[in-house]
């Protein structure tokens, strides 16, 4: 992908606006704009951090008025020359201003380069980098915060403190092989065993917090469960303020599971619209109740919907049909209130009419109340990432390797495993392992053997 510091050139903003931005970086990045850019000053005589006005020209012919935003080298989102052309969002200027720049001397960016340079130039790490695209991608409150969160370096100096840990550790292991001669001990292995089991605490809570990064970023699944003819398509239809799913007083119409989506207080709920457990027959709605059940088990929320027609006079709630692991949050819900108004309902249990809308508020709190989303506002590491957690499985392995060995390893074979320890968190960032390098400044900074 990269060629050196040669000149790139892609628009930065999606197509469709009343204004866009075309970007340009590289070390002729201010020279290549200015054989198309008309203003009072060359831009390759301007501060950076400026904004000029001016035209974009093709020989005589004038393609727009345009901004034009300096950014000179480190100081830019690539670390290199940069320009940011602000124009009208027409297609057609867009794809001229591409053009004349590419004539100019630079050429299309590939995907993904201008944040590659970024992280090669040391503006971003990996997991930075990757929360540029999930912002990018954010459509709700909770995942801008999560993306945002991880972009800015939140979750990156967590990983940064358990490095630096490590580092610590390896060190003064690297001090004793040093010193092996003399016999000397400079590290205090239940001071180490203290020191590694806090680490493992850390690397635990950040594996445990991707349930919630990992809902967050794709949606929470919420199933409708219950008996055919409960209300369930109509139930989702409400939710989604649209007509999305067939509604029928025939039981067994929704023979397949419907996935939609919605936003409710700034976090993404995925609703899947189940078709009605019952005995049946029905080749195909026994395949439909079957994909059900298989619904009901990836699901982190399941309302159980319940018809009021089915509630006698000893209020007794209709069990479910169906079992829930210990992580699933169950929601018991009662539809078609509105033909038994005088109906009493235990606590605990939703009382709706999803024709009418009424109880909907009601039970979309319920829903958000569900998601504790408290560690994600506050500013605490989350992870979303797939790779993510299996690099933090990685390290909670060789962790879980190293601890109860701990007191019968020789220090080689300890640091052995610190640095497989530290090499998987490393991935994350792309930070890596401990060099021997970082070891020897970290030794030579903070213990000055010898002055």
């Amino acid at each position: 992908m990269m060629h050196d510091h040669d000149t790139i050139v892609a628009p930065a903003t999606a197509a469709g606006g009343a204004l866009a931005i075309v970007r340009l970086s590289g070390t002729e990045a201010l020279a290549v704009c200015d054989r198309i850019f008309k203003g009072r000053t060359s831009l390759t005589e301007a501060a950076g951090y400026t904004v000029h006005y001016g035209r974009i020209v093709d020989g005589d012919r004038t393609i727009d008025d345009v901004l034009a935003s300096v950014f000179l080298a480190p100081h830019s989102y690539t670390g290199e020359n940069s320009v940011e052309i602000s124009c009208h969002g027409s297609s057609y200027i867009v794809s001229e201003i591409l053009r004349l720049a590419q004539a100019a001397g630079a050429r299309m960016a590939e995907p993904g380069e201008f944040t590659v340079r970024a992280y090669l130039a040391g503006k971003l790490d990996l997991s930075q980098a990757e929360a540029v695209a999930d912002l990018i991608a954010s459509s709700t409150q909770a995942a801008h915060a999560l993306a945002s969160n991880q972009m800015r370096g939140g979750y990156s100096a967590s990983l940064e403190t358990l490095r630096e840990k490590l580092l610590h550790l390896a060190s003064l292991l690297e001090l004793e092989l040093d010193f092996s001669e003399e016999d000397v001990e400079f590290a205090d292995r239940k001071q180490l065993r203290e020191t590694l089991e806090e680490i493992g605490s850390s690397i635990e809570r950040l594996r445990n917090s991707f349930a919630l990064g990992n809902a967050i970023k794709g949606g929470i699944a919420v199933a409708i469960a219950g008996a055919p003819n409960a209300g369930k398509s109509t139930l989702l239809n409400r939710l989604l303020h649209d007509e999305r799913a067939l509604v029928s007083d025939i039981a067994g119409t929704t023979r397949d599971v419907i996935e939609e989506q919605t936003n409710i207080d700034g976090v993404l709920f995925r609703f899947l619209d189940t078709a009605g457990i019952r005995t049946t027959d029905d080749r195909l709605e026994e395949m439909g109740i079957r994909r059900t059940l298989e619904s009901i088990r990836r699901a982190q929320i399941v309302i159980h919907l319940v018809s009021a027609d089915t509630i006698g006079a000893d209020r007794a709630i209709p069990s479910a049909d169906f079992t829930l692991n210990p992580e699933q949050k169950l929601l018991t819900v009662v539809n078609k209130i509105d033909t038994r108004p005088t109906l009493t309902l235990p606590d605990g249990v939703i009382g709706i009419s999803a024709r009418e809308g009424t109880g909907i508020d009601t039970l979309c709190h319920a829903l958000r109340a569900c998601v504790d989303t408290r560690a994600l506002f506050d500013g605490d590491p989350i992870v979303s990432h797939s790779r993510h957690l299996q690099a933090l499985t990685q390290a909670h392995d060789a962790l879980r390797r190293t601890l109860p060995a701990f007191d019968t390893l020789p220090s080689d074979l300890l640091a052995e495993e610190i640095r497989a320890i530290t090499s998987a968190l490393g991935s994350i960032t792309g930070r890596g392992s401990i060099t021997p390098d970082e070891i020897l400044s970290n030794i030579f900074s903070k213990f000055c053997i010898g002055k």
